[in-house]
Order: structure tokens, then C-alpha cells, then sequence
């Protein structure tokens, strides 16, 4: 993983807006920072402009199913945090922000790490392939999921748990890897989709920090 994430839960009796009845906020060290999440206090807070925009051009921003692709698990925020603190100890699970370098610019979830959707199909539109001027899906499979073997034949038996995210349910972007990832052979139970991504998270006024 890019950077060690360590979780931990803090209890605060002068915070008002809570994450659940029992979680007040989660520390994580986010590139080598040490980042609280909570849900923003200030109770006339709203949603950010940028995630307030009800109407995108569909295609590309069409609204998802509920499943990414069969086996796969539909995950919520406090799963989501569940699974940041998991990666606090444990390298065989990543979380994905699988947005492209223009959004993720705009703030991302603490503990994620960025491999642009792009990465894993460089054609854009769900095809899996390489070309001589992208990294290779497979090499990145190889480099950061923990997948062995050969092109001709990969060996997912010590593959990561991936739990991949990006914009929103209108976010064509993470459900593209899924399903290319699905294809290829990479376990379904492997795989986890944060379905409301970033809209969601801010949504919920969830502290979002900038990229490195």
C-alpha cells in the first residue's frame, strides 16, 4: 500500500454530530498525516457545490445498479470505515479511490490511495487492453494486488481485498474495474463497492483531505 493507515476510535463528549450511536471519529495517517474523520460540526454545514448538481449527461454519468457485478459486495460508510481500519494492520486490504487525477484533486477519502480507473482498462469504455503508451493491467494487478503468475495464466490465490470507490451511484468509473477485474479471473469475494463514493461521503459531511 502507498502509506500505513492507523485507526483508531476517539470518544469526545463536546461533539454533537456523531458517525453512530457509538462512533464519535476515526484517526488515520493519510500519507504520513495524521487525519481525523468525523462528520463536520457545524450544524448549518451543506453539501459541498461541487456535489450538488442533480442533472449529468448520461452517458457517461448514468445512474448504477445497486451490484456491481454478481458476487461482489455493495459496501456503506461505516463498513467503509470498518475496512480503513482493517487496512491499518492488514496490507492484503487496499482501498481505491479509482477517480481520475482531476477529481481526486478536489479531496478524497482519508486512507485511500489513487489508481485511476484508467489504469486497469486503458481503453475507457470497460475493454480490457493494453497499449504501448499505458501501464499494463495485469502488471498493476501484479504491483498492488498481490496477483501472481503470467499474463497467460494469473494466479489470484494471495490477491488483496479491494474496496474501490469513486463519485457517486452516477460514477461509471469503479464499476468498470469491477466488472474488467470479474472478467479477468480476480475473485468476487475479493472486491467490495463503496456504491455511494464521494457524493455520499461528503453528503454525510465525512472529512475529505487533498491528495499528496
Amino acid at each position: 500500500m502507498a502509506s500505513l493507515i492507523s485507526v483508531s476510535a476517539v470518544a469526545d463528549d463536546s461533539m454533537n454530530v456523531k458517525i453512530s450511536p457509538t462512533l464519535d471519529s476515526v484517526n488515520v495517517v493519510h500519507m504520513g498525516d495524521r487525519i481525523t474523520i468525523q462528520r463536520d460540526q457545524d450544524k448549518g454545514h451543506t453539501i459541498p457545490k461541487l456535489y450538488a448538481k442533480t442533472s449529468r449527461s448520461c452517458p457517461p454519468f448514468c445512474i448504477q445498479p445497486s451490484v456491481a457485478a454478481p458476487g461482489v459486495e455493495t459496501i456503506a460508510e461505516l463498513e467503509m470505515l470498518d475496512y480503513l481500519k482493517q487496512a491499518s494492520t492488514d496490507n492484503s486490504v487496499i482501498v481505491i479511490d479509482s477517480r481520475t487525477n482531476d477529481w481526486v484533486a478536489r479531496g478524497t477519502i482519508p486512507g485511500s490511495v489513487n489508481i485511476p480507473w484508467t489504469k486497469l482498462s486503458v481503453a475507457g469504455n470497460g475493454a480490457w487492453e493494453d497499449s504501448e503508451d499505458a501501464p499494463s493491467a495485469n502488471d498493476v494487478m501484479r504491483e498492488r494486488f498481490g496477483v501472481k503468475g503470467d499474463d497467460d495464466k494469473l494466479d489470484f490465490s494471495d490477491a488483496k481485498t479491494l474496496v474501490m470507490f469513486c463519485n457517486g451511484s452516477w460514477c461509471h468509473q469503479s464499476t468498470v474495474n469491477i466488472r474488467s477485474l470479474v472478467k479477468k479471473g480476480y475473485p468476487a469475494e475479493k472486491i467490495k463497492w463503496y456504491r455511494g463514493g464521494m457524493q455520499s461521503w461528503v453528503t454525510l459531511g465525512l472529512t475529505t483531505v487533498p491528495p499528496q
